[in-house]
């Protein structure tokens, strides 16, 4: 008889919409599969901000449970959500192709963006524009850092919640507007035209991917689920999160990475910045695709050879404890 995988998922309007992608992916290959919803701690608590939770897979660790304990055989998470260091016992099973790795601001009114220094479709010399004013909502603190590096007077308020949760506080507050992942509006086509893409914003590593893991010990589910795997996506996923890895980061750090292939090339960019914006460090770097898997390693141990980025990551130890 057939097996039916059970596919593990967070109820959310995102989640769920990425877990049925894998099931009709699946289903093309005729795999049958079913839905089941489980609640994480960063669901359940919607206001405490997330660098408080202790956030290192706040979002995986009740799917980690399940898949474990054998409630599941396969769970589905926005990569970028995902620990570097997964939990024993747990294995990455595939990578699906990427979508858009940008983050947005949704804003309130134009004369807001204008006063932001956009126009014409174009991110002005920061310099020129009246950030003072203005708040913004975020949870992120890489977005923070990054925001604040650019506008370092504008008040970021903690903004918390599923998409839908987080775009209804924002229609109902007084603020000039908040950040977001492109993919994740862009999925469950709820992407407002009141927004553009943060072009000098880098990524958090793996932004825009999905990841399904599965048991170690389950090949079975392995061998079903790997023909998904996208090697492009998978190879940048990678090299972002060896990257970040590399420079002690979770998902609460400001720590920002992106590769790219182009031509059979590998081109990779990453920074760290200081929780408040006063300093960023950033890198390039380029490869052959061949000989390009220690790239995000490489680029991290040499960002920490730099006293600037020391001296970042003491206020990031400080900030925690």
């Amino acid at each position: 008889m057939a097996r039916t995988l059970r596919i593990g998922t967070r109820d959310s309007q995102l989640a769920v919409w990425q877990a049925t992608l894998v099931q009709d992916l699946l289903k093309e290959k005729g795999i049958a599969s079913e839905l089941v919803y489980i609640k994480s701690e960063g669901d359940i608590d919607t206001v405490t901000p997330l660098y408080a939770l202790g956030v290192q897979g706040v979002f995986t660790r009740s799917l980690d449970a399940a898949l474990l304990s054998g409630r599941i055989d396969i769970a589905v998470h926005s990569m970028k959500d995902v620990p570097t260091q997964l939990a024993q016992g747990i294995v990455e099973n595939a990578v699906l192709e990427r979508a858009s790795t940008k983050d947005i601001f949704v804003y309130k009114t134009e004369a807001d963006l204008a006063s932001l220094g956009y126009s014409n479709g174009t991110w002005n010399d920061p310099r020129t524009a009246d950030g003072s004013r203005l708040r913004i909502g975020t949870s992120s603190i890489r977005r923070v850092a990054q925001w604040k590096h650019r506008y370092p007077n504008t008040e970021v308020e903690n903004l918390r919640g599923n998409v839908n949760t987080r775009l209804r506080k924002l229609s109902e507050s007084n603020w000039t507007g908040a950040i977001f992942a492109a993919a994740g509006l862009e999925r469950i086509h709820l992407r407002p035209e009141t927004s553009v893409n943060l072009d000098w914003m880098l990524p958090a590593p793996a932004q825009g991917a999905i990841m399904i893991v599965c048991r170690e010990e389950d090949r079975e589910a392995w061998e079903l689920v790997r023909p998904l795997n996208h090697p492009e996506t998978a190879l940048c996923a990678r090299l972002e999160r060896d990257f970040l890895r590399a420079l002690m980061g979770g998902c609460s750090t400001p720590i920002s990475a992106l590769a790219r292939i182009e031509f059979a090339q590998v081109h990779f960019e990453g920074n760290i910045c200081a929780p408040h914006g006063t300093e960023l460090v950033e890198i390039r770097k380029t490869a052959d695709i061949n000989v390009s898997n220690g790239i995000g390693w490489e680029a991290g141990n040499e960002l920490l050879r730099d006293e600037r980025v020391q001296k970042i990551i003491q206020s990031i130890r400080n900030a925690k404890s």
